[in-house]
């Protein structure tokens, strides 16, 4: 606030240059930025540019305090005719002096000044950076790599390419014009994601406080599980072709004509596409609303692709297929390849040896994980989640960072971060900086490893460091909590449209995938990183998609058959379901198994994996959560199929 005491240079743009305008304020802080809980732009009247403060319980009282007492008429303004200002001070440099006009109470405030959009966002940052305990000084800016290595990121791009074009070819080659459809609308869910992601980012941001109608749009930066949420929109944009094609050839089965047979093949795989996009959905906007970092990233690009995917699966393709039915009337023209032929298998039969199974796997792989976890959590933990050593080296020739990963895994090195760093200030020469899980394993042996195997790099320790873990206590505590709502808002969402007990079989099989996956990861020699977690985010995706269709099948022959035992109906369901899994996830299969062969570093961790995760859904989904159900309900039927049948 203004007053007697130092002085201060307010810096203020004028076309393009920079001013500085003297100002004396108050050595003492009237209110600190630590108390200051959110600040972002607005446009007023959806045409000024403002900025909007808004401050903790605790900074709200101090803040009333403050711009009463020095409001006109206050008691360190008693003028009413004189305004005094406040000023907002970084680093002892005075960004903005706003005029306090009368007492605010509520602790949200309105900084107004003919702003350009770009001085208002300026502002507002300078306005959250204040707001750390603690000031913030560039010691060094550095050039660096990506963290998975340019030859990993290269092999990522080149195997996803790969399963990207192995997937449209197969939808072309089995549902043939049916599948070609398929294949424009994914092309038509990659051109239309980028917008999907910018109008989510703006509605998300209205629950994170982050963003208010007309305010600037930030979308993530794009990460591994950004990536990964992408990758499991366009597996469910799969899914629902494949879904809606088994339906339209069980209608033709009947002896329907080709308009009536492509009707009611929407008609019927909507509710099951509907239900499970919607529930991933309403999980990730709760992920996006108590998570933060990658969590966010992952349900932004998740809730974007599946919108998208929704529209052109259930919209675009439905008018093509509507379009061809005006044009003629042969069922030909629906002619798909049928390689999985109606079944009556019983696989309800062996469902208790399969939960033994199950439980044994679990208990094996997380005794032993557990086991190691006690001796030395690095055996089981990546850098990620419990920091260790960074190692700066010095060399004369560049090598590349996939045999450098292979060397150091031979060494009994795993999960490092390889990094190529250039100093800005300075222009020196480019160093490389390696993170290494743990403190025991010392720069000198690393180096000498290296130095073994790439005598020409003549490799030299410039620097080793202590570093604390890339996750942090706090964003370890948001993605529980992220995590345990969405669950419980899984449960409520299928508890509304199904029962009680087919949420309870819903979750079962997710908490089945996850602690299969970690656990065989584990025995294979995966650590759990971010990269193996944005696999565990994409496993959930896909077993919750794959149960909610058995689910909603289940459903309809309930409605559909009244002499039939609950536990025949489960059976008849997975049977009528049984070509649609297959497909699906023979498709997702393909791609996987791409990254497993041609991935590298990281890549590779995910894709083992999601190999190991899409297994144990399709499994888990058969014999853990429909079991679960029938427990529930002892076998008998559910109410939902009796006030069907009423």
């Amino acid at each position: 606030s203004g007053g007697k005491g130092g002085g201060c240079a307010c810096r203020k743009f004028v076309t393009g240059d920079v001013l500085y305008m003297p100002f004396i304020v108050e050595k003492r802080a009237q209110l600190t930025g630590e108390r200051l809980k959110a600040a972002r732009v607005d446009f007023k009247n959806g045409m000024e540019a403002v900025v909007d403060l808004e401050f903790d319980s605790k900074g709200a009282k101090k803040f009333a305090r403050v711009t009463e007492a020095y409001a006109p008429g206050g008691s360190k303004n008693p003028n009413p005719e004189r305004h005094r200002m406040m000023a907002i001070i970084l680093d002892n440099t005075l960004y903005s002096a706003p005029v306090i006009r009368e007492a605010i109470p509520n602790g949200r405030a309105e900084i107004s000044g003919s702003f350009t959009s770009e001085e208002a966002k300026y502002l507002a940052n300078i306005l959250k950076a204040g707001s750390l305990p603690a000031p913030l000084n560039f010691v060094a800016k550095r050039i660096v790599d990506p963290t998975l290595g340019k030859d990993a990121v290269s092999s990522g791009i080149n195997a996803g390419l790969f399963g990207f074009i192995a997937i449209v070819l197969l939808m072309a080659l089995y549902y043939m014009i049916s599948g070609l459809m398929a294949d424009i609308a994914l092309f038509l869910n990659m051109v239309l994601l980028p917008l999907g992601m910018v109008v989510v980012a703006g509605f998300l941001g209205l629950f994170s406080g982050e963003a208010r109608a007309g305010g600037a749009i930030a979308l993530p930066v794009l990460t591994l599980p950004g990536i990964a949420g992408i990758a499991l929109a366009l597996g469910m944009a799969v899914d629902a072709n494949v879904l809606i094609f088994e339906r339209m050839r069980e209608e033709l089965r009947t002896g329907k004509g080709l308009a009536a047979s492509i009707q009611a093949g929407f008609e019927r795989a909507f509710t099951a596409i509907f239900d499970s996009n919607v529930t991933t959905i309403i999980t990730a906007i709760i992920l996006f609303m108590l998570g933060s970092g990658p969590i966010r990233g992952y349900a932004l690009t998740l809730i974007a692709g599946l919108l998208v995917s929704l529209f052109t699966a259930v919209v675009v393709t439905r008018m093509c297929f509507t379009l061809i039915a005006s044009r003629t009337s042969r069922i030909d023209v629906l002619k798909m390849m049928s390689l999985i032929k109606p079944t009556s298998f019983n696989f309800m039969k062996p469902w208790k040896i399969a939960v033994t199974v199950s439980v044994l796997v679990i208990a094996v792989g997380w005794s032993v994980m557990i086991m190691h976890a006690r001796k030395d959590p690095t055996t089981v933990f990546g850098v990620d989640f419990t920091g260790g050593t960074s190692l700066t080296l010095g060399f004369e020739q560049k090598t590349e960072v996939e045999a450098i990963r292979t060397t150091l895994g031979a060494a009994g090195v795993r999960d490092a971060t390889i990094q190529y760093q250039t100093e800005m200030q300075t222009g020196a020469k480019e160093v490389l900086q390696i993170k290494i899980g743990g403190r025991e394993l010392s720069g000198d042996k690393v180096l000498a490893n290296l130095k073994e195997k790439f005598p020409q790099a003549q490799f030299k320790l410039l620097q080793e460091d202590d570093v604390g873990p890339q996750i942090g206590s706090e964003l370890k505590g948001k993605a529980m909590w992220a995590m345990f709502w969405s669950l419980i808002a899984m449960i409520v969402y299928i508890w509304i449209r199904f029962e009680l007990g087919f949420g309870l079989g819903a979750v079962a099989a997710l908490f089945h995938d996850v602690l299969v996956t970690a656990g065989i990861c584990h025995l294979l020699g995966v650590q759990i990183n971010m990269t193996v977690i944005a696999a565990l985010m994409t496993i959930v995706g896909y077993s919750v998609n794959d149960t909610i269709v058995i689910f909603d099948r289940i459903r309809e022959d309930l409605k559909l058959n009244q002499n039939k035992s609950f536990l025949d109906i489960c059976n008849q369901s997975m049977n009528e379901t049984l070509a649609r899994t297959l497909l699906t996830n023979f498709m997702t299969f393909v791609s996987v198994l791409f990254l497993l062969i041609l991935g590298g570093g990281a890549i590779k961790d995910f894709s083992i994996a999601m190999f190991i995760g899409m297994i144990s859904g399709t499994y888990s989904t058969i014999y853990i959560a429909t079991p679960v159900v029938l427990l529930f309900y002892r076998f008998k039927t559910p109410d939902l199929g009796k006030s069907a049948r009423t």
